[in-house]
């Protein structure tokens, strides 16, 4: 029976495409993990009671830890389930760096395109949410435009998937080896939203031999062993445990943040979301860990990025 402290609860719904990458993450691993679905628009209740207001997919839960954004999610299952290891070369640095592109400029370009070619058969809550996400408060402009200008957007993807076809021509199995990496979940989730949501994807996708063998290795791998759970027993998982990050300061952090500390943090690109507001229980190079409390989930700990994530000390 696995234990509730470390069972991992993944807060995700089928369509997306961040929360496939996680997905393929867990089949990387072969971890067993429970699955709750959320809402593809807000209001998400039941989610962001856990988050302190944070709204996207996913988000990992463990006991009273609350993991939000990919990049948390998969250091968090690296540092619990170290083998099969996410990074099987020597380039752990190198493949961070690749993700920050995927994740940004290359995921970005995958949803212009697919929101582009839907126009106005897209729901206009789904467009003005997912618009205001991915490009700003001037969305309905930008879905415009990237509707207009298809084709330039499509060509701007087939240059780095020949790239990607060309590094793959010597046979192997996977982007970094023939061990798969976080990479290529980072790669996959992207390339998944295109083949799955734009109309012409299958025949983009055609012409690169090489990622098609690829992504067939991908989808071999599974998303692990997943059960369904529903979002009423995560918050009560939540409120029968307690979060078990130690506080932790670093002397070289430029914003100073320390232990105890009143901050809000929220994504670079505004969105119009809710800061989450917290005490700082740690904060690091690559992350920082909030502290809160609820009356509904008792003491949670919500850990963020700090790439792609800007933090605010609270005035007064």
């Amino acid at each position: 029976m696995t234990d509730q402290a470390s069972e991992i609860i993944l807060h995700n719904y089928p369509q997306s495409p961040v929360a496939e990458k996680a997905r393929v993450a867990m089949g990387i691993k072969q971890l067993v993990w429970r699955s709750v679905e959320i809402p593809r628009i807000p209001p998400k209740p039941m989610l962001t009671v856990l988050t302190g207001g944070y709204r996207r997919t996913p988000v990992m839960q463990i006991g009273a830890d609350i993991y939000c954004d990919t990049q948390c999610i998969l250091r968090e299952l690296e540092r619990r389930h170290p083998t099969p290891t996410f990074y099987p070369t020597a380039d752990t640095g190198l493949l961070w760096c690749l993700s920050r592109w995927t994740d940004g400029a290359l995921f970005d370009l995958a949803v212009k395109i697919v929101l582009g070619s839907a126009g106005d058969a897209l729901p206009q809550d789904f467009a003005e949410d997912r618009g205001r996400l991915y490009l700003g408060p001037d969305w309905a402009q930008g879905l415009k435009e990237a509707n207009s200008i298809l084709p330039h957007l499509a060509a701007q993807m087939r240059a780095p998937l020949q790239w990607l076809d060309d590094t793959l021509k010597d046979g192997r199995k996977f982007i970094s080896s023939d061990a798969p990496a976080a990479i290529d979940a980072q790669f996959y989730h992207a390339i998944w939203f295109i083949r799955g949501r734009w109309g012409q994807g299958a025949a983009f996708l055609s012409e690169f031999a090489q990622i098609e063998r690829w992504e067939a290795n991908i989808a071999a791998i599974g998303h692990g062993a997943m059960t369904e759970m529903s979002a009423e027993d995560a918050v009560a998982r939540a409120k029968a445990h307690e979060p078990i990050a130690s506080k932790t300061a670093d002397p070289n952090d430029p914003q100073g943040l320390t232990p105890g500390m009143k901050v809000t943090v929220s994504p670079d690109l505004d969105g119009g979301e809710q800061p989450v507001e917290g005490s700082v229980v740690s904060a690091t190079v690559d992350t920082i860990t909030l502290g809160r409390s609820d009356p509904e989930v008792g003491n949670i700990h919500v850990h963020f990025p700090r790439a792609g994530y800007r933090v605010d000390i609270a005035k007064g």
